[in-house]
């Protein structure tokens, strides 16, 4: 489906795994160490955007490689 090699394509599921491990961490700053209720929006806020970025991430490997 989209022509990436196959090397680049494991590092792109490289990459949406630490964006999940990162919403996973911030997720877990922002409902349980942070008590300010900005600092804990803001982390949430970046937790959501990691978990999309994951998302589109994963959408390019579950695409596939075009190569052979």
């Amino acid at each position: 489906m989209f022509n990436i090699s196959r090397m680049d394509l494991m590092w792109v599921s490289f990459y949406s795994i630490g964006f999940m491990i990162l919403a996973i961490i911030l997720v877990y700053l922002s409902r349980f160490k942070f008590s300010n209720k900005i600092l804990s929006g803001i982390t949430m806020l970046l937790a959501v955007i990691s978990l999309i970025m994951a998302g589109i991430f994963m959408i390019v490997v579950l695409g596939g490689s075009s190569h052979a």
